[in-house]
């Protein structure tokens, strides 16, 4: 078989930007706490009970796919209460002018079975189990994710 010029030059691709990226695997259904306890950036510890649907965003310093959640602009999120964790604090308070507030709490990750950031976790507090999880891309791939299970 003989390709024509353009197709053996991979003309015939996806664009990168055309790619959609999202979580693969299959989310692992488990139970999930009413509560998270840790400290903020300030130093002051605090206890974040979960009442609603909530989506637990797994952070760690210095990732630029988590710097866009701790920064950025979560309006596609806006149906789904938002907590940041992260196991270990910024050394060099990078935290400090986050537009978002993160709980520093390795007992939480482990309570979660969270085993890297970055990741999210849906949590049902009503059943208090673990709805969904995934890797975190941007906002709008996960609040596609989640999307099916904030209107059931």
């Amino acid at each position: 078989m003989v390709w024509s010029r353009t197709r053996r030059r991979g003309s015939h691709r996806d664009r990168v930007s055309d790619f959609h990226a999202r979580s693969f695997d299959p989310p692992r259904g488990r139970v999930a706490v009413s509560e998270l306890r840790g400290t903020l950036h300030s130093g002051e510890e605090i206890t974040v009970v979960l009442s609603r649907l909530t989506l637990i965003v797994a952070v760690k310093p210095h990732c630029d796919g988590c710097h866009e959640f701790v920064f950025g602009d979560l309006s596609e999120l806006n149906g789904v209460d938002v907590v940041f964790l992260s196991a270990s604090a910024s050394d060099d308070g990078e935290w400090g002018g986050a537009t978002q507030r993160v709980l520093v709490s390795p007992e939480a990750m482990r309570e979660l079975d969270i085993r890297s950031a970055p990741h999210y976790v849906l949590i049902d507090p009503v059943r208090s189990r673990v709805v969904t999880e995934g890797v975190l891309f941007s906002p709008a791939q996960v609040a596609s994710e989640i999307a099916p299970f904030l209107n059931s």
